[in-house]
C-alpha cells in the first residue's frame, strides 16, 4: 500500500479539521448560551418566567408571549411560503422551458440574497400601509405583515432545495409513467413528487428554520408589542418575537443582570427550536436514503 503524498495528507487533515470545527463552534455557542442563560432559572421563578407578561422594567419576565408570537408569525409565513415555494419548484423542474428556467432560477437566488433589513424597510413603506388601508386595521404593523415578509424570505430556500430534489428523480421514472399512459400532470404529481418527497420535506423544514431565526424583518414590521395571541385576531394585531426581543433589548441591559440572563435564556429556547427543526430535516433525509439503500440491496 503506497503512502500518501505529504501535500495530500495535509489537505485531507485540513478538510477533516474544517468539518470538525463546525461541530466545535456549535458546541461552543451552546456552552456560551447555557452559561449565560441558565442563571435565569435561579433568579426568576418558573411561574414568572413562563407567565404572560413581558415588562422587564417592573420585573415581569414572562416569555410566553414571545414564544407564541414567534410561532404565530412562523406558522403564518409557512402557510404562505410552502404552496408558493413548492409550486414554483414544480414549475421550474417540470413545466418551464429551459430558457425560462435559466431566467427564473437566478432571480429566485437573488431574492434569497436580499438583506432582511431591506425587506423590512419595504414592509414599513409599502406592505404595512397597504394592509392598514385594505383591511381597515388600526395599524399595519401586525403579525400578518411579518408573516407575509417571512414567507417571502423562506420561499427561495424552499424553491432551491425542492427543485434540486425533483431534478434528482431519475428520468426513467417519468418515461415509465408516460409509457404506461399517464398524462404529464399525473406523472408530475403521482410519480415525480412522491419520489422527491423527502427532499421536499427537507426544503420545508429548512425554510421553517430560516423563518424562525429571522430578526430584522419581524422587528421592523410586527409592532414589537408582547401581547398574548389568544385568538385568530392576533394575526392582525401587533406582536413580538423572541429574535426581535433579543435584538432590541440586548444592547441596553447591564451585563450580569436578571434581564440579561433572561434574554440569553430566550436565546437557548430559540437555539433548541432551530436545532429540532434541523434535526428533523436531517432525520427525514437520512430515513429516505436508508430506505432507498434497502430497496436497492
Amino acid at each position: 500500500m503506497e503512502s500518501k503524498h505529504p501535500l495530500e495528507f495535509l489537505i485531507t487533515w485540513f478538510i477533516r479539521l474544517t468539518g470538525y470545527s463546525s461541530i466545535f463552534f456549535v458546541v461552543l455557542i451552546l456552552f456560551f448560551l447555557v452559561s449565560e442563560g441558565l442563571p435565569a432559572l435561579s433568579e426568576v421563578s418558573l411561574d414568572t418566567l413562563f407567565s404572560t407578561r413581558w415588562y422587564p422594567i417592573e420585573s415581569y419576565y414572562g416569555i410566553l408571549p414571545l414564544i407564541l408570537g414567534s410561532l404565530v408569525v412562523t406558522i403564518g409565513a409557512m402557510l404562505i411560503a410552502v404552496p408558493f415555494g413548492i409550486g414554483t419548484a414544480v414549475y421550474l423542474s417540470e413545466v418551464a422551458r429551459p430558457m425560462v428556467r435559466e431566467i427564473l432560477k437566478p432571480l429566485v437566488e437573488i431574492l434569497a440574497g436580499l438583506p432582511s433589513v431591506m425587506l423590512g424597510f419595504l414592509g414599513i413603506q409599502v406592505v404595512s400601509p397597504f394592509l392598514r388601508e385594505f383591511l381597515d386595521l388600526p395599524t399595519g404593523l401586525t403579525a400578518f405583515a411579518g408573516s407575509l415578509l417571512l414567507g417571502g424570505i423562506a420561499i427561495p430556500t424552499i424553491v432551491s432545495i425542492a427543485e434540486d430534489a425533483m431534478n434528482n428523480v431519475p428520468q426513467s421514472y417519468r418515461q415509465g409513467a408516460l409509457a404506461l399512459g399517464a398524462t404529464r400532470w399525473q406523472t408530475m404529481w403521482g410519480v415525480t413528487f412522491p419520489a422527491a418527497r423527502s427532499g421536499i420535506i427537507t426544503a420545508i423544514m429548512l425554510g421553517l428554520g430560516r423563518a424562525i431565526g429571522e430578526t430584522m424583518t419581524v422587528m421592523m414590521v410586527t409592532g414589537n408589542a408582547p401581547i398574548m395571541p389568544n385568538s385568530i385576531r392576533a394575526l392582525f394585531m401587533p406582536i413580538r418575537t423572541m429574535t426581535a426581543t433579543i435584538a432590541s433589548e440586548m444592547g441596553e441591559v447591564a451585563a450580569g443582570s436578571i434581564h440579561y440572563h433572561v434574554l440569553f435564556f430566550i436565546g437557548i429556547v430559540l437555539f433548541l427550536l432551530a436545532l429540532i427543526v434541523n434535526i428533523t430535516a436531517s432525520w427525514v433525509s437520512m430515513r429516505k436514503q436508508t430506505h432507498k439503500e434497502r430497496v436497492l440491496s
